[in-house]
């Protein structure tokens, strides 16, 4: 160490052996709180290795943004996650990482985007005919979190795959989605389970699952294939995206292309609408003003469009502020590839960095009143004075999700077909809690009732 490096404190999760059990479980508060006490940046012992956690937005844009080149996907992604989701550009780097997104990201543009808001309008529609509408009914309490989970399922995969895809062979592939998360982070978090993994059947399930997926979904890219009929949906736009060369992506990388747009997609609106439904829940007065604008925009009748996005302002910030709490991406992690420093502060080649979302997003050195939900904050005027990098739900860099406006646009179109026909009432005394696995879920579920306006 140089003497003009800084000497950052060292922290090691299981120096208190009763602590050690509920920091596994709920991570996030316990991270936010240690970089609290230590200035926004700490070296922490995760398994076998100590990592630097850090809350800070300027080291965290260093890393994804400035220095950008220095940084790649850590070993949990290359070794433990692409298992899951097959190599694509959520899980690649490098040359290949580029290659993909120069490809993919032109296919996201405006009229493919206004062709799939058409797709989402008439399945949150339907949704809501087919569902709501009989549990409003009913009056009975529901999982509002499952409900976003079915919502957001349906919408992603009528948006990826069109009508082909019936309601069977969705489920295996959520199913899959699913058993793989929590293989995903029962390796992360507990590695010394593993050999109980193998013993128990768990990774045997897991292979299975993924086979009979990687079947459907190559079927239905196979079938796209052989017709000249055109579609307005992701995988159309998958198959029609062309290399510098003139090439084209083969099954397997098509295969898992389709398979990261489906889990990023569903995961993290399912997630971010609960989480809305939970605030407008403790927020009536947010609510109520959600509500009327939304009919003052669009009145009774009147289907939200692409169009007329920027006409649902209060109904984005709401989304913004939310996710500004919950963020369901609530951390990113790196690896730099060679030794870097930022202003005295030593990052080793090799030494993880993980940049703590939901820590930075509750900040209260970016954020007045941190704890408070307040979608004032994302007003236009307002999101000009943040700081850079002090929110940041869909990453940022170069590696900014290329997902995030499909997602906003979901959300934007859900919450204001919803807010404007349903009252849904939040059961109070339940408990509630976050539970940060790859998204940060509510542990517990949602338990609501829904009632008809």
């Amino acid at each position: 160490m140089t003497e003009n490096e800084i000497r950052l404190p060292r922290v090691m999760l299981w120096k208190n052996p009763l602590e050690f059990p509920k920091i596994v479980k709920n991570p996030a508060p316990y991270f936010k709180n240690l970089l609290d006490e230590n200035g926004g940046a700490a070296e922490v012992m995760m398994t076998n290795r100590y990592a630097l956690m850090t809350d800070r937005a300027d080291l965290i844009r260093h890393v994804l943004q400035k220095n950008h080149k220095n940084y790649i996907k850590t070993s949990i992604v290359r070794d433990i996650l692409s298992k899951q989701t097959g190599m694509g550009l959520l899980t690649s780097d490098g040359d290949y990482w580029l290659k993909q997104r120069r490809a993919i990201q032109p296919g996201f543009h405006r009229k493919r985007l206004q062709g799939i808001s058409e797709v989402m309008i008439d399945e949150i529609q339907s949704y809501m005919e087919d569902k709501f509408d009989q549990l409003a009914a009913s009056e009975e309490v529901v999982d509002l979190y499952k409900e976003m989970l079915y919502l957001a399922f349906r919408v992603v995969s009528k948006s990826l795959f069109g009508e082909h895809v019936n309601e069977n062979e969705l489920e295996v592939i959520d199913e899959t989605v699913s058993n793989g998360q929590q293989i995903v982070v029962d390796e992360i978090r507990k590695p010394f389970i593993k050999p109980w993994l193998y013993l128990s059947g768990a990774y045997a399930k897991n292979k299975r699952l993924r086979g009979k997926s990687d079947e459907l979904i190559l079927d239905i890219i196979r079938d796209r294939q052989k017709s000249k009929a055109k579609h307005n949906d992701l995988l159309d736009m998958l198959l029609e995206t062309e290399y510098e060369d003139g090439t084209k992506m083969t099954e397997q990388q098509l295969l898992n292309e389709a398979l990261i747009l489906y889990v990023a997609g569903h995961e993290t609106s399912a997630v971010a609408m609960s989480w809305i439904w939970y605030m407008l829940g403790q927020h009536p007065d947010v609510e109520e003003k959600l509500y009327q604008n939304v009919m003052d925009v669009l009145g009774t009748d009147r289907n939200p469009s692409f169009e007329g996005l920027r006409e649902l302002g209060y109904p984005l910030q709401v989304i913004e502020e939310t996710m500004r709490l919950y963020p369901p991406a609530w951390i990113v992690d790196r690896e730099p590839l060679e030794d870097d420093n930022y202003n005295g502060i030593p990052i080793k080649k090799g030494r993880d960095v993980i940049c703590l979302i939901y820590g930075v997003h509750r900040n209260p050195k970016y954020w007045e009143n941190p704890e408070v939900f307040n979608p004032e904050r994302f007003t236009p005027e307002n999101k000009k004075k943040q700081e850079p990098y002090s929110y940041i739900p869909f990453g940022g860099g170069p590696r900014l999700c290329i997902g995030n406006n499909f997602a906003l646009m979901e959300m934007q179109f859900a919450l204001s077909m919803m807010i404007r026909r349903y009252k849904i009432e939040i059961i109070k005394d339940q408990e509630v809690d976050i539970n940060p696995l790859i998204t940060l879920r509510p542990r517990y579920g949602l338990k609501a009732i829904i009632r008809k306006r």
